[in-house]
């Protein structure tokens, strides 16, 4: 059997996450988390993941922005996949579900809204990463 899919969720919100971790890690992800913009880069530069999960609006705004945008201008995170989850969307300039209205304003993979269908969340994390798995292999 393959290794477990190494996911981070970086998002402020504890209740959330306990939420959403349970539910990946029934799934056999192996998911860290973080709770703050700052932290989640450091985790990002210091180990492997294979998928984002983000929130947009943390501590000052919408730090999670910011933070999608850093992974867009990194040679080795921009091929990291990316789901923003978010309680907010047009506010932000998003049309649902993950298209931007700017797309050079800031790239993701796929956008969905909170709270999250289980259902959904497990299928949109699967198809992110069969996709980005597909790319690596093109690549080589």
């Amino acid at each position: 059997m393959s290794e477990a899919k190494q996911l981070l969720i970086i998002d402020d919100d504890p209740d959330f996450v306990a939420g959403i971790k349970s539910i990946l890690v029934k799934a056999k992800y192996a998911v860290d988390v973080v709770h703050n913009p700052k932290d989640g880069l450091q985790a990002l530069k210091t180990k492997n993941y294979d998928l984002l999960l983000l929130d947009v609006m943390m501590g000052r705004g919408a730090e999670g922005i910011m933070i999608a945008r850093k992974l867009g201008k990194d040679p080795k995170l921009r091929k990291l996949p990316v789901l923003i989850i978010t309680g907010i969307r047009e506010q932000m300039a998003f049309l649902f579900p993950g298209q931007a209205v700017h797309p050079s304003f800031v790239e993701v993979d796929e956008l969905v809204e909170k709270p999250v269908d289980p259902k959904l969340l497990l299928d949109k994390v699967a198809s992110l990463l069969k996709t980005a798995e597909t790319r690596k292999a093109k690549s080589k």
